[in-house]
């Protein structure tokens, strides 16, 4: 699931690393909303708000909003730096390594929280989890090269509004029907990925609301659990050589 990139995936590891990482995207950003009002990985509505906000003369109030979006992309430019010298190095468990920092810090982030006042715990709660969905967005995009965003639920919306538009076209008889499997693979894996953000902010809600600040450790359990493997495993593959960038 963390070896393997690019075409040299197949549908089924792309699922599967949805499955994982949507999952635990969507019970951290539905559980820190529940837990302060905000989510950590909209990108797109922290830019709305922040320039509402500066439109409107409150840009003293934009600079939180502009803090969680320059911290989002300094997690996701640490993601591709870590990731792109650990390919030129020919590391064949570099993405694996990242899930594991992720899920170490995480699990950090959840025991400072639970030391923390509130008022005073909100802001590195937001930055926190932030600078981690940067990390992870980060990540899936490069072993994927793109095909599965975790947070980026607009997009896989658009993306399956597309598929079903492509379906239709193929039955009606104005598309081929070789590309079927095809779009029905994408379909399945973005219906999936966006199936599995809103259960698992189903989830992160309910959890928050039964043991509170522990979420964020009990959330990390799922990124350990896939990042350990590819290290017992690591001597029985050759790494490709990275490709250019």
């Amino acid at each position: 699931m963390l070896i393997r990139r690019g075409t040299a995936r197949d549908d089924a590891a792309d699922r599967r690393l949805a499955t994982v990482l949507a999952s635990v995207a969507g019970a951290l950003n539905a559980a820190v909303f529940h837990a302060v009002g905000f989510f950590a990985a909209n990108m797109t509505g922290n830019v709305s708000t922040l320039s509402s906000l500066i439109a409107l003369g409150g840009w003293r109030h934009g600079l939180g909003y502009a803090a969680v979006v320059l911290t989002f992309i300094g997690g996701a430019a640490v993601s591709t730096l870590v990731i792109d010298a650990g390919l030129r190095r020919r590391i064949d468990t570099v993405y694996a390594m990242v899930v594991f920092v992720e899920a170490v810090l995480l699990t950090a982030l959840g025991v400072i929280e639970l030391d923390v006042a509130a008022p005073s715990g909100i802001p590195l709660m937001i930055l926190g989890l932030s600078f981690l969905m940067g990390l992870q967005n980060a990540i899936v995009t490069h072993i994927s090269d793109a095909r599965v965003r975790t947070t980026h639920v607009s997009g896989m919306s658009t993306d399956i509004g597309i598929g079903l538009a492509r379906l239709i076209a193929i039955a009606g008889g104005s598309a081929s029907p070789e590309t079927r499997p095809a779009v029905l693979a994408k379909l399945r894996l973005h219906m999936q990925t966006v199936g599995c953000f809103l259960l698992g902010g189903i989830a992160g809600v309910l959890l928050y609301r039964a043991v509170g600040n522990v979420t964020l450790i009990l959330v990390a359990i799922p990124l350990l659990l896939v990042s350990i493997p590819p290290f017992c495993n690591r001597g029985a593959r050759p790494m490709a050589r990275p490709r250019d960038r």
